[in-house]
């Protein structure tokens, strides 16, 4: 049975606990509207995958509810799986099958039936350009293509709702910028709801209508990318100081359009009001109490600078480490064929 409600997905007081104790998703709540673009941002371990994972009903919340394209997920699992698709992170074909048999083979999972998956397939196929190399076996295609399959593969039963995780992880710039004009599509021209996680925080900005972040299994921060970028109050300035015994933090603080000051080591993050003339300002003061500045830098806020305010974390040494695993699995996987 559907629910009234307008939205897509529907999520209040999501929760799920391991083991009577660890709260992998703590009490989630956030709706997405039919035909957006909804970003689920966070670091390794914040919950994404398992708040993903309930929803797709492969795990089952502890408790909280959550319905998806209008199914309840504990009473209507069935349902709710007919009506999405997945792009996994990792790859999932099969190498030793046509990019066309994959996907047949895919909509065999979802009980399309044959006769209409076969054309299906290669209508998708041509969607995300590897027509040509429909009957090719997957083991010679690149990343690249191995990606547009995924999302040719996760579209096979027509869904409603797309899942995404990670869609362009590991893959050079030019095929990524591909890869999201493929998503892009998906939206514009089908009308499909796309619920993405992603590491490529400037493709997030520019791609998404929406974007959740969560850290610890909460949800820390919910808006537009324009929002969330507002939300910081200000440029966003990083002085480096030679000495790093003395946290110059309180000097700092004596500038009167500084909102903030964190440090780290011997830099600064510092925000404030027209960041262009409060940096001269915070420069005089440090060099007349007898510290040197290495470095100065103002920038305004982006969604790299928010994803750092609302988990304290960067996500470029996470990105790096995510892509550089995903290349060591494809070598392992290659290696056993």
């Amino acid at each position: 049975m559907t629910s009234g409600n307008d939205f897509i997905i529907d999520v209040k007081d999501l929760t799920k606990v391991y083991n009577g104790s660890l709260r992998a998703v703590d009490g989630v709540s956030f709706e997405v509207n039919e035909g957006e673009i909804f970003g689920f941002l966070g670091p390794n371990g914040a919950g994404k995958t398992t708040t993903i994972k309930m929803l797709t009903t492969l795990l089952r919340p502890t408790s909280g509810s959550a319905t998806v394209c209008g199914y309840d997920v504990r009473s209507h699992p069935n349902d709710v799986r007919a009506s999405v698709g997945i792009v996994p992170q990792e790859y999932t074909s099969d190498e030793d099958m046509t990019g066309l048999e994959n996907v047949m083979f895919c909509g065999d999972l979802y009980g399309v039936p044959r006769s209409i998956s076969k054309e299906r397939a290669k209508e998708l196929l041509d969607l995300v350009g590897l027509s040509d190399a429909a009957n090719r076996k997957v083991q010679t295609y690149s990343g690249g293509m191995r990606r547009r399959l995924e999302i040719a593969s996760g579209l096979i039963n027509h869904p409603r709702l797309l899942f995404l995780d990670e869609p362009t992880l590991g893959l050079d710039v030019q095929t990524r910028t591909a890869v999201w004009e493929y998503i892009k599509k998906l939206k514009e021209d089908y009308g499909m709801t796309l619920f993405m996680t992603t590491h490529y925080l400037e493709e997030a900005d520019g791609i998404c209508d929406r974007i959740a972040i969560i850290d610890h299994g909460k949800i820390v921060k919910l808006g537009t990318p324009s929002e969330l970028k507002s939300s910081l109050g200000g440029d966003v300035i990083e002085v480096g100081v030679r000495e790093e015994t003395d946290d110059l933090t309180p000097l700092i603080q004596q500038c009167p359009s500084v909102k903030d000051v964190r440090r780290l080591n011997s830099e600064y993050r510092i925000k404030a009001s027209m960041g262009e003339e409060a940096a001269p300002t915070i420069i005089d003061l440090i060099r007349t109490k007898g510290y040197h500045v290495t470095k100065i830098m103002v920038t305004k806020p982006t969604m790299d600078q928010v994803y750092l305010e609302y988990t304290g974390k960067s996500i470029r040494d996470e990105e790096a480490d995510r892509a550089e695993m995903m290349r060591q699995r494809i070598t392992i996987r290659r290696a056993r064929n």
